[in-house]
């Protein structure tokens, strides 16, 4: 198997090649350049070019009266200046290749050692990144990168690294609890059941009524078993996000729901004007339904709740609102948790998922849930969505 040059020979050698061509084009421009200069001219001292010879005979013969002999010496001194020109500049332009390419040699050497360097201390922050994701794992999820220095690209990446991590980590710990949670919830029901069966069959001859009050017991604890298991199905299939895409009104959605929803004992008051959004219309339809199912849960004897729709110039809303218990503003952020209630685990006979799937299918609609307390008591909860 052939080795793979690292990134760093890599930048070196890329590195070296750009400087060694950039050289290798500045000496073709210089040497093209001096080439290009005119032959240089002689001056009466027969320098450069000619033999002092020549020279000399023709100085003679210059006072000849044989014109024609003062012609040829005349013409041969000048092709001797010129032959003598042609030779040092041929020997200067051979010269100054010679030194050009010894000095490229040498510099480039020194560029390859430099770019070897260089290349080890940019690439020194991936180094400690790839440190970060070996030491991280799904029980360890504390190492950081935590680059210092300038805010280039490569801190732009250990930073978004770092975030990573933290929401990796934020959403391990949290799918610990809600396991934990979920485990714990499983379990009641199933007490319920298995005391129920266990208080009959102990008495050597259980009457028909006992055997009866076990059913209901066992049928209850059944349905709220299923209940639940619905409920974490609804949320699993969330994570896999939206797959159904149409056209969907909100005062429709809330029309049918106030029609399906639990709101029994309560008096509903309903505006419901048009609020077109995209998305799956069975889950903006369990979306409503559980916001009302908790209004009417959560509601004071005989009591109110209150649902309206519509829409601005960007976003469609349905809010729901209801009478019942203060809720400490500290802790509306808290009903969006999973198994979480304001009255403990089982006091009112809910399963604590309610706000927490409407929280989910807003998500997988790029939509927004916000909850406030109302003075009176009660809770006010909207859900903004992307226009349709």
């Amino acid at each position: 198997m052939r080795p793979r040059l690292t990134v760093r020979a890599r930048l070196t050698l890329l590195y070296t090649g750009l400087f060694l061509a950039g050289g290798v084009a500045l000496v073709a421009i210089t040497y093209g350049v001096v080439a290009g200069f005119p032959y240089a001219k002689a001056d009466d001292t027969g320098k450069p070019g000619g033999s002092q010879e020549l020279l000399t005979m023709c100085r003679d013969y210059q006072s000849s009266p044989d014109t024609k002999l003062r012609y040829k010496c005349e013409v041969a001194y000048q092709e001797g200046k010129a032959a003598g020109a042609k030779d040092q500049r041929q020997a200067t332009l051979d010269n100054l290749l010679r030194s050009s390419l010894l000095a490229l040699g040498g510099v480039t050497v020194f560029a390859a050692a430099a770019g070897w360097f260089v290349a080890g201390r940019v690439l020194r922050p991936v180094k400690q990144i790839t440190a970060a994701a070996r030491a991280a794992s799904e029980h360890n999820l504390d190492a950081r990168v935590a680059l210092t220095g300038p805010r280039d690209e490569l801190r732009e990446l250990a930073d978004t690294f770092d975030a990573m991590l933290a929401r990796l980590q934020a959403a391990f710990a949290s799918q610990g609890r809600f396991i934990a949670d979920a485990g714990h919830e499983l379990r009641t029901p199933l007490t319920v059941m298995r005391t129920a069966v266990d208080v009959v069959l102990a008495k050597p001859d259980p009457t028909r009524e006992e055997l009866r009050d076990m059913g209901r017991e066992v049928q209850a604890a059944v349905a709220q078993t299923e209940r639940l298991i619905a409920a974490l199905l609804t949320l699993a299939r969330n994570q896999g996000g939206l797959t159904v895409r149409e056209p969907v009104d909100l005062a429709t959605v809330a029309e049918d729901a106030l029609d399906s929803a639990g709101t029994d004992g309560v008096r509903r008051h309903a505006l419901l004007d048009p609020a077109a959004t995209v998305g799956d219309p069975v889950l903006l339809e369990r979306l409503v339904v559980n916001l009302l199912e908790n209004a009417a849960r959560y509601n004071v004897p005989d009591g109110e709740l209150w649902v309206v729709t519509g829409a601005d110039d960007r976003t469609a809303s349905v809010t729901v609102a209801n009478r019942g218990p203060v809720v400490p503003a500290d802790q509306v952020a808290a009903l969006f948790e999973p198994f979480h209630r304001l009255n403990g685990r089982t006091a009112d006979g809910g399963l604590g998922l309610g706000l927490t799937i409407v929280a989910s299918i807003a998500e997988m609609h790029a939509g927004a849930v916000t909850a406030h307390p109302r003075p009176d008591g009660g809770l006010t909860v909207r859900v903004t969505l992307p226009l349709g």
